[in-house]
């Protein structure tokens, strides 16, 4: 499992986490599309906004893999503005490649971007 050395082990000042510390010694936790609801609490808004904004300063557009980022909070992005960047996509694979759908992410989170 490659390790993003740099990227932000968790939201600041929260127990929100966005990568693992090893690989699942019982599989890998497979990425699935969660939908977010209007009604989502603001600490999982900002959880959401918080691993999108470290996912672009430390990949932009560029292809990454998966490695060692948590499934649960991209399974918040994937699909919509995290993609596969292979065809086949293996979900259950640390060394599936992914990228940001820029377009998409700046929709959703305008801040991010500078938008308003």
């Amino acid at each position: 499992m490659i390790k993003h050395r740099g990227f932000p082990g968790r939201l600041p000042g929260t127990d929100f986490q966005f990568t693992l510390r090893r690989a699942n010694p019982k599989g890998v936790t497979p990425l699935v599309r969660r939908e977010r609801h209007a009604d989502r609490r603001p600490a999982d808004r900002r959880a959401d906004a918080g691993f999108m904004a470290a996912l672009c300063e430390a990949f932009g557009d560029e292809p990454f893999a998966r490695g060692n980022l948590d499934a649960g909070r991209l399974s918040w992005l994937f699909g919509r503005e995290v993609i596969p960047a292979e065809d086949p996509f293996d979900p259950e694979d640390y060394d599936a490649l992914l990228r940001i759908d820029v377009a998409v992410a700046q929709r959703s989170f305008p801040d991010i971007f500078g938008g308003s």
